[in-house]
């Protein structure tokens, strides 16, 4: 990808863990240079969420333009390649306006498949399946050892949405899904001048921070937002919009399973955890020269970003 081509088109992109200022760093951005603000979290695409997963208020969303933030319903389906195809849509927007496309966001899966395109996967046998889905996770584990046990030595065992993907592509094409995805197209890196910013603040402040945040939360809303998503009979279960961080958790608590402290402490937790795990991709997974900081002020980030701005013309 053109990390370093000012004649291509500009695409900002800011990444990180959830609480590492990314969305108040986007937004000072957006002011500055006229730009567009799109989302690139898998929570905060849905209009069920606006609390919980920390979306944008009505007051950020008013200072700058923001797309693919609350624009699914939580029992419509979506994917990484749908997410791929607007966010191309709306980089293409931003730039017929003269504005700034502006990525943010802390799901690196979204970020890889739009720069570098993504595996053209056939057809999953609908019987194969409704089979592999009605496996308990330790029996699809089993199975996938068996069948593709690279993919099997990846997860963990008890990762049942991924086993459960991995083993429904070997069992309905004969390929393993690493071999699937080694092909990847309709990726954007080489087409533009990206200019990204990771931000990798100290570990105990990013703590403090997720933890102050979600009591907030709980405090200012989040129970009612669950409350009503649990109302709506058309959203199941397992629908990822359910799965999101401080849904289950409220879940239990609405249901009389925990009290309001245990459902706090678990999905503090459960965000200390996820927190964790971006931080650790975020760190590695993107190439090396994408610059990366451990400022915590939105102010002397943005002083670190208008650096990297200012090789591609823009004031």
């Amino acid at each position: 990808m053109n990390i370093a081509s000012p004649a291509l088109p500009r695409l900002a992109l800011i990444a990180g863990p959830t609480a590492s200022g990314k969305s108040a760093l986007a937004i000072a951005l957006a002011e500055r240079h006229r730009g567009t603000v799109i989302n690139a979290d898998s929570a905060q695409v849905y209009r069920d969420l606006r609390i919980i997963s920390a979306r944008p208020t009505a007051a950020d969303e008013a200072r700058a333009p923001h797309r693919l933030f609350g624009h699914v319903d939580g029992a419509a389906p979506y994917s990484v390649a749908r997410w791929a195809e607007e966010a191309k849509a709306a980089i293409a927007e931003a730039r017929q306006s003269g504005r700034l496309p502006i990525l943010v966001g802390g799901t690196g899966l979204y970020f890889r498949t739009l720069l570098d395109g993504i595996a053209p996967l056939p057809p999953i046998a609908p019987e194969i399946r409704a089979e592999v889905r009605a496996l308990p996770v330790a029996e699809a584990y089993r199975q996938l050892s068996a069948h593709d046990p690279a993919a099997a030595a990846r997860l963990a065992p008890a990762d049942a949405a991924r086993i459960a993907r991995a083993l429904e592509v070997v069992r309905s094409t004969g390929r393993p899904l690493a071999a699937w995805q080694s092909r990847r197209a309709g990726g954007i890196g080489d087409a533009v001048a990206l200019m990204p910013m990771i931000l990798l603040p100290d570990r105990k402040w990013l703590t403090e921070r997720c933890d102050r945040r979600l009591a907030a939360m709980f405090e200012n809303g989040a129970i009612e937002e669950v409350r009503a998503l649990l109302y709506r009979a058309d959203i199941d279960e397992g629908a990822p919009v359910r799965r999101a961080i401080g849904v289950p958790e409220i879940t239990d608590f609405l249901a009389g399973n925990i009290d309001i402290e245990t459902a706090l402490e678990r999905a503090r937790l459960a965000t200390r955890q996820y927190a964790k795990r971006q931080y650790t991709w975020f760190r590695h997974q993107p190439p090396p020269s994408w610059p990366k900081t451990t400022e915590k002020e939105t102010s002397n980030i943005i002083c670190n970003f208008e650096t990297i701005i200012s090789k591609y013309g823009l004031t």
